[in-house]
This record gives C-alpha cells, structure tokens and sequence, in this order.
C-alpha cells in the first residue's frame, strides 16, 4: 500500500486556534474548526481519513451512542481496544461533547476489569474482537457491550446522522477517563477534563516548534494519558495528522516513522530500549524523525535513540494526574529527573515542612534521612482535576491545599530532583503503576504458597523489575509457577515476577511485619532459589 497522501496540508495553516483569553479551549472547539481542511487528519496502515469526511465519522458516533444512553444516568462509554481506527474515533467523538470516553487497560482482567467498568458509570462498552473473551462471564448490570466490528453497531453506525450534533461544552467539562494505580493498590480514574488535552498541546506544540504540517505517531496506547495528552491532543489542536499503530512494535517502529512519514511521537517507559535492542542499520538515520518526547528513558538510552535516529529525545517526569511536572532541560545532571517546574518542591508528609537540600559527597548522598520526601505541589492541585466516584482518595492526593504525588524525591544544591522510591508500596513497571498488595493477594493463592512479598529492584534499563520473595509450604517447580499465572483471570499481563526468590523465611520486624526494604537491600539473595522469566516471556527456569 502507498503511503498516505497529506496534500493540502498546509492550504489554511494559519486558521486561528480557538485559544481564548479564559484558557485553551475545548476539544469541541478545536476539531470543528479544522471541519473544512482538505488535508489528512487520522492514519492507519489499511486507511486516511480527511477533516471533512472525520467530523461525518465523529458525529456518527456521537449521535448512534446518543441513542443508547438513559438520560438518566452518566453519557459514560466504556473503550477496550488497541489504537484501532475505531478506538480514535471514538475518543475523538466523545470530544464533541455528546458523552465521556472511559479508557479500559486492555491488561486488566476479570473481576477487576469488571469493576473499573462499573466504578465509571460505564453504560455501553465497545470492544474490539480481540478483547471480547474479557467480557464473557463479567458481571456488568446495566451495561450494553457492543462489538467495535459487529453487524449490530455497524447497523447503529449506517442508520445515524451525520449532522454535528448539538452540545454546551465548556473547557473544564469531563471528557475521559483514564484509569490509573492509587496506593490502597485499587485503580483510580483520573478525570482528563478538555482544558487538560488541549492545554498541555498547545503547550507542547509550541515548546517543539510543532506545526500542523507534523505527523504524530502514536504507539503508545490510547487508553494512557501519555498518548491523549503528549500525542493526540497535540494534533486535534492544530489540525495535524495522527497515525497510528494498534500496538507498540519495536520491530515495526522505523517502518512505521518512514510510511506515515511521521515527525513526532511520544513514550512512556521502556520504548526507547525496546527500538534500540534491535539491529542498527547504516540508514537508520535517514528517517523524518524530529521529536521525541516521553518519561522514564535512561540517560544512556536518551543520547544512544538521538544519535542512531538523528532526532531530539525529550525526557520529563509526570503523571496521569499531571499535577506534578519534572523536565529534563539542558544541563540536567546524570541520573537527575529534572528540574520541577517552580510550583513543584519536596516536602515531608509528617512536617508539611519541605525537606533541605541534599547533601552530596563524592558521588553520596549523606543525609538522604533529611532530604528525601515526596513530591508535591504545593500551590495546589495544577491540572489535577480530581478521581471519578473516588472522593476518597481525591483527599488522599489533596491535603493542606497541596497536591501529594505519592512519589519520593530529593534535590541537590542546585534544585535539580533526583527520585528515591515510591511511596505506599508503589512500583514503576515498563511505564505503568503498580501496587504491591493486589499482586500479593493473587500470588498467594497458590496453595504451595505460604507468604509473597513483591517488591520493586532496579531495572537495567529504565524503571522497576516486578519481583517476588516466597516462603513455600511444599514443592512447586517453576513450570508449575508459570501455568499457575497464566490461569489467573484477574493477574495484568505487566504484573508477573521477572524474578522469584523461594526464601525459608522472610525478614521481618518486631510487630512481625515483612520488612521490604532489607529485600530490596539484599538484591539478588546468596540464599534460597531463583527463578527468572525473559522479557515479555511466560515461563520461568531456575538459575
């Protein structure tokens, strides 16, 4: 197939932005006022869509689902997809207005899937084909679930109007929902208002030089905020080209970048590692590829992607709540996130008092009892806007009128902040968080296994290593661990052990509570038995 044609691009580039002196605008605003663009707006290998023929699609949608709703509860739609076609689509239409758009992780599962599509007020789930086995069995009163290529909703598609459909829709109304890890372990869902996309686009766009000539790649999934706020939202503001790829590929991603012709993309975690792990080519940096912006890639890994793909990597640190915003500018030390925007600092949570400088000897820092907190900002909640149905722990995030990550830091003498750990049994897994205690529960239902404790070690690349320490009741081989996970409807394909340690006891305290960090001090014990599973593989195999 040929590449797809973006004449036209640049006819009307200097339609004015629907920016206001009040803010940035809605996501309504933004694509209606690219309507009558002749260039491309949405990519897929198999399909282009222009602006004109895209508002058709978008309204289509809108008013099919209109249909579906009772007025009586939340216009809520579930979306459990890759980056299809459709999964835009829909996230695109939601942005008109007419409904909120619930992102599902596609790595969830069972009863847990179930109650995130609940706790969203979810009243019709569209899934595509390959996740449609997720469902079966799920307790989903009141929920219609709608195959993304199914007679039925293509019957609802063909019969709907393509007039835009009518909306009030101001800048801070809920357009999405993203779901995240909280520390109780339960999964949050961060309410991503309008202001929050395409505010951080517009930003974005003009921190890059970004114009609607640039085509941005999105690999990342879309049910992250990563994609919708350092991606998609980028493109809807200016009227630029999304291309898309149902899934991260490694193997795939130069072609990619070569065939959509693309200038941007974006990343969160282990990316750039996964690119890099494949063979270089001499012409690997013949390619269009100007920016590339993400969070978690190592320093090495930052300067080795520029050099072999002759581009700007870009490496900041945030979250989905985005309240707390880290960049990594020029002059960023090795092994420094970046510096905190000015209304970010490192306060104590038992002082409300921020922490003092670290003190730095030889490469040591000397009194990381001092000058290690958390992260927070402390003028109040920036872009958060809040959990969905979780007031709870809104109030968690929210204390004293400041914004608390979660996230453990220091700063040096200069303010650049460096990250020290996670708060409330955290971890940091290939751009993803996750909370230990969950994953506890499922391992341990193992009936060989007598205690789990899982824990973060650093991985070598970028991020945390998922790791278990086990104490057994009786025999269990590896094979056995390996069927016992794969069986397990509610265990997120992101939260198996890379490495096991069968343990005769655990440390502990004297309240005889597991004391994790000697674990992790420990690293890889002298003692017991290990297994370890290769990367993005199902089995494991004692060393």
């Amino acid at each position: 197939m040929e590449p797809p044609s973006r004449l036209g691009s640049s006819a009307k580039s200097l339609l004015p932005e629907p920016e206001t002196a009040t803010g940035p605008g809605t996501i309504r605003d933004h694509l209606l006022n690219h309507a009558e663009l002749a260039s491309a707006a949405l990519m897929t290998r198999d399909r282009v869509w222009h602006w004109p023929e895209l508002i058709c699609e978008l309204s289509r949608r809108a008013n099919a689902l209109g249909d579906l709703f009772d007025p009586a509860h939340p216009r809520h739609v579930g979306l459990l997809m890759d980056n299809t076609a459709e999964m835009a689509l829909s996230i695109m239409s939601a942005g008109l207005g007419t409904q909120v758009a619930v992102g599902l992780n596609t790595t969830r599962r069972g009863a847990g899937l179930a109650a995130d599509i609940m706790k969203a007020d979810c009243q019709v789930v569209l899934v595509s084909p390959r996740y449609e086995a997720l469902l079966d069995d799920l307790d989903l009163p009141g929920v219609r679930v709608l195959g993304s290529d199914s007679e039925e909703w293509r019957a609802l598609l063909s019969k709907a109007s393509e007039q835009v459909p009518t909306a009030e829709v101001d800048q801070d109304a809920l357009f999405m929902l993203v779901f995240t890890s909280g520390t109780s372990g339960d999964p949050k869902a961060v309410r991503l208002t309008h202001a929050k996309i395409t505010g951080p686009g517009l930003k974005l766009n003009q921190r890059f030089g970004l114009t609607r000539d640039d085509v941005r790649y999105i690999s990342m999934p879309l049910f992250h905020s990563n994609a919708l706020m350092a991606g998609w939202g980028m493109a809807v503001v200016c009227g630029a080209p999304i291309a898309l790829a149902p899934r991260f590929s490694a193997s795939r991603f130069l072609a990619d970048i070569r065939y959509f012709e693309a200038t941007y993309t974006s990343y969160v975690g282990k990316p750039l590692a996964y690119v890099l792990a494949t063979p270089e080519r001499p012409d690997d940096d013949k390619n269009p590829l100007k920016i590339v912006f993400g969070n978690e890639a190592s320093d090495r890994d930052i300067a080795e992607f520029s050099r072999r793909f002759n581009c700007r990597v870009v490496d900041g640190f945030g979250s989905s709540e985005n309240a707390v915003v880290i960049s990594r500018i020029e002059g960023t030390p090795p092994g420094a996130l970046g510096m905190p925007a000015p209304d970010v600092a490192v306060f104590n949570p038992d002082t409300n008092e921020e922490c003092p400088r670290a003190i730095i000897s030889n490469g040591q820092v000397t009194n990381l009892d001092e000058c290690v907190g958390e992260l927070v900002n402390f003028k109040g909640s920036g872009e958060f806007a809040g959990y969905y149905n979780d007031p709870e722990a809104t109030a968690v995030r929210m204390r004293d009128g400041m914004y608390w990550s979660g996230d453990l830091a220091y700063r040096d003498e200069e303010g650049w902040a460096y990250f020290a750990g996670r708060s409330s049994d955290w971890l940091r897994v290939d751009g993803e968080n996750l909370a230990a205690a969950p994953i506890e529960r499922i391992l341990s239902r193992h009936p060989s296994v007598k205690e789990a404790a899982v824990y973060a070690l650093p991985d070598p690349v970028v991020g945390d290593q998922l790791v278990v320490s086990m104490t057994l009741r009786d025999v269990l081989t590896p094979q056995e661990w390996g069927a016992f996970l794969a069986q397990q409807p509610d265990l997120s394909t992101k939260s198996w052990p890379t490495q096991v340690f069968i343990l005769e006891e655990l440390p502990r305290t004297a309240t005889n509570k597991i004391r994790k960090r000697d674990l992790q001090a420990m690293g890889t014990p002298q003692e017991g038995v290990r297994w370890v599973r290769p990367a993005r593989g199902t089995t494991y195999a004692a060393v």
